[in-house]
């Protein structure tokens, strides 16, 4: 098991991680939680906890209901994804690293003790405190550095800009309900069109384009959460179906702090 890479978080920046160590051959197994809320989860080996499994980039994800079944995915050389949330499985599993990318803006839990390497994605770790490394994931100049001493940037609550538009893109529930999707991942939609419904309450698109993330139909969500973004280019279509240029950006930053890290061990 000594390169056996655990990743917390099977988003679609985790996913970017995740598929950077697989394809460069090492084991990865995805702790997730039991009701994971992806906005973009056509391009998420997380939604294996929904799916079973799942394929990106020809990279396959299946889910486990235990550690006794990890081995067997992982030398059919898949991913292995297990629901839990509080990392009970690390120790057990004794990885190499762990690398915390579930991007909840603060430490849910991540030590600098949990494995010989750990490191953390974006804003809640202190290098050296936390965690050996944390990764900057602010778009800019630094996205993808590696910090040694110190904390990433803190989080702005401003979406990446798109031609322009950066919250506009951003769909927000207005009340608290179960939604119910009119729209799909990757339909064309204009203005103010319906793509979903949450309980009585019609989600209108806020501009026209293609819808690049929308949450699980049937999810319950609360007012105010983020459910989906639409991005104003029509021609882009298959971005909804691969690994985004900030995703693979911070992947491959993952996977150099692991590797610089092997070497002092």
């Amino acid at each position: 098991m000594s390169e056996l890479i655990i990743v917390r978080g099977g988003g679609d920046l985790a996913s970017g991680v995740i598929q950077k160590f697989h394809r460069s051959g090492f084991r990865v197994v995805v702790l997730e939680t039991e009701k994971p809320s992806f906005i973009r989860r056509t391009v998420c080996y997380g939604e294996a906890v929904y799916q079973k499994e799942v394929i990106l980039e020809e990279s396959k994800a299946v889910l486990v209901h235990g550690i006794d079944e990890v081995d067997k995915i992982l030398d059919g050389g898949n991913i292995a994804v297990i629901v839990d949330p509080c990392g009970d499985t690390i120790k057990k599993l004794k990885p190499l690293a762990v690398i915390d990318a579930i991007l909840a803006k603060k430490n849910l839990g991540t030590t600098i003790h949990m494995a010989p390497i750990t490191v953390g994605l974006g804003p809640g770790f202190t290098a050296g405190k936390d965690v050996d490394i944390v990764v900057e994931t602010m778009r800019g100049h630094d996205l993808g550095r590696l910090i040694f001493s110190g904390k990433a940037k803190k989080n702005t609550g401003v979406p990446g800009v798109i031609r322009g538009y950066g919250r506009e893109r951003v769909i927000y529930s207005e009340v608290d309900g179960v939604i119910k999707n009119i729209k799909d991942i990757g339909d064309f939609v204009e203005k103010d069109e319906i793509v979903a419904f949450v309980g009585d309450i019609q989600v209108r698109s806020p501009l026209t384009g293609i819808l690049r993330g929308l949450i699980k139909d049937g999810y319950r969500v609360p007012q105010g959460f983020k459910i989906g973004d639409v991005d104003p280019r029509k021609d882009q279509q298959q971005n909804c179906y691969t690994i985004s240029d900030k995703a693979r950006n911070i992947g491959g930053s993952a996977l150099e702090a692991v590797l610089y890290l092997r070497r002092m061990i």
